[in-house]
């Protein structure tokens, strides 16, 4: 993986965290032209991306590194857990987020599963952004230069919909085999079918796009 942040001391203390922890990190990057040139050189399976850096920040650096590798999963790092950013970065194709006060434990555990592509991080966290940002409180950037995604539900089965509608809620996939009734491997299933209909890349921009669809409205109730 591929750390990127403007602070040497986090570099440093995040890649002996993970290394330690058996995950292999192949370079560093202290802004967001050189995460992007470092990304291209040694196309890393995950990015650890800090949102805030000078010169190119890492909503840019995000769009440019997915842009050139849509298989690159962005990890973002942020200071704050409503940083209206986040959301931006999740339009752009982040797969999750994380507190820069994570714990060691949690931030291995978190690079192992945005890998995965399995489940969206801090999901109820990513919620409150989505609810806060998806009605138009949008930073610069998450507008016209965000990938587009085809948000036409109308290829998707009732049951697709309904799992759809779930992802928005931040539900995981024991959650949603337990709230649908369903085995775990009938839910991958479905997850599977949606991503491939809808090109989506990950829950990330699942649960972006349940909210942009008004699949599911911010804080009300779900859409069954």
């Amino acid at each position: 993986m591929l750390i990127a942040d403007d602070q040497a001391l986090i570099r440093t203390g995040f890649r002996l965290i993970l290394t330690t922890r058996g995950i292999e990190v192949v370079g560093e990057a202290a802004d967001g032209a050189e995460a992007v040139a470092e990304a291209r050189r040694l196309r890393p399976d995950v990015v650890l991306m800090d949102i805030r850096m000078p010169g190119m920040d890492g909503l840019e650096a995000t769009r440019r590194i997915l842009a050139g590798s849509p298989r690159c999963k962005v990890l973002m790092l942020t200071t704050f857990d409503l940083d209206r950013y986040v959301y931006a970065a999740l339009a752009l194709g982040a797969s999750g987020f994380l507190l820069k006060d994570v714990t060691p434990e949690h931030l291995a555990a978190s690079v192992r599963l945005v890998d995965t592509g399995d489940a969206l991080l801090a999901p109820s966290i990513t919620r409150r952004l989505v609810e806060r940002f998806a009605s138009g409180d949008r930073a610069p950037g998450a507008g016209g230069d965000a990938p587009a995604v085809h948000r036409d539900l109308v290829a998707l089965t009732p049951r697709e919909r309904e799992v759809l509608t779930l992802m928005g809620r931040g539900l995981s996939n024991a959650e949603l085999a337990g709230n649908l009734t369903l085995s775990e491997a009938t839910v991958k299933t479905h997850v599977a079918r949606i991503f491939a209909k809808l090109e989506l890349r990950d829950r990330a921009q699942a649960v972006v796009l349940a909210y942009e669809t008004g699949l599911v409205t911010p804080g009300g109730a779900v859409d069954g």
